[in-house]
């Protein structure tokens, strides 16, 4: 018995530490590092291509190819410098996204699971490039996040909704949900009209259908998915831990 409650005490000494010694974590994607990269080749194909359409008509057709190729390299160059230096903080609160158009908090207690979503193509099981939350209620998003930041999102889960309709044989069920997205979302005793109300109806589409109501795309990680869901999941963990103390 004296060596068992050692043992027990040595393990709550050591949690009580690890918790204690739970520092924010920040992760900044992979991608935003080719920025400069793809803006300095984008304008120098923009300068070049130029250049080929002064010298004569007979470079008209490399010229064009390299001026194509210079505004594609630019505009994703310059896009990826404006994506936020911090994509995902974690600390014992929750996580917080970061987008270049706004943030949100998702406190660990609002967290019912956490994983890539994954769907059925044919005979083969697909691993989507997400990491997906499942929300135990999602009015809590919607009163921090901003009208702004839900807009944004609206238009890049698009894939993922045509990612849904292609799951659910009974297209009739997800266009009643979608035709509801105009309407006034309600959860508990709240309500929410316009964006807001709009994020919330597609949240619980893509809950429904994908198993997820939150994701974030892998390419804004710093680590692979697996690695970066065992992290979270391990602080989630500890924070728990230390609010059950």
């Amino acid at each position: 018995m004296a060596v068992e409650s050692f043992y027990v005490n040595q393990l709550i000494v050591d949690t009580t530490l690890e918790v204690s010694n739970l520092e924010p974590l920040f992760i900044k994607p992979e991608n935003k590092r080719n920025g400069l990269t793809l803006t300095f080749a984008g304008i120098t194909g923009l300068t070049i291509g130029i250049g080929l359409f002064i010298n004569g008509s007979h470079l008209f057709a490399p010229g064009i190819v390299c001026f194509a190729f210079g505004a594609i390299s630019a505009v994703l160059g310059v896009s990826k410098i404006f994506e936020p230096e911090v994509t995902v903080s974690i600390d014992t609160d929750g996580i917080r996204y970061f987008h270049r158009r706004g943030e949100v908090k998702i406190d660990w207690d609002n967290i019912q699971r956490f994983d890539q979503p994954r769907v059925i193509q044919g005979l083969e099981t697909l691993t989507l490039p997400y990491v997906g939350l499942k929300l135990k209620l999602i009015g809590p998003i919607l009163d921090c996040i901003s009208l702004r930041l839900a807009s944004g999102l609206l238009t890049e889960q698009r894939p993922l909704l045509m990612t849904a309709s292609a799951q659910d044989e009974d297209l009739s069920t997800l266009e009643n949900q979608m035709s509801e997205e105009f309407t006034p979302f309600i959860e508990d005793d709240s309500r929410y009209k316009g964006v807001l109300a709009m994020f919330g109806h597609r949240c619980r589409i893509l809950g429904s259908h994908l198993g997820f109501h939150l994701y974030i795309a892998t390419d804004a990680l710093d680590r692979p998915a697996d690695e970066f869901i065992a992290l979270v999941r391990e602080y989630q963990r500890l924070a728990l831990v230390d609010r059950a103390n």
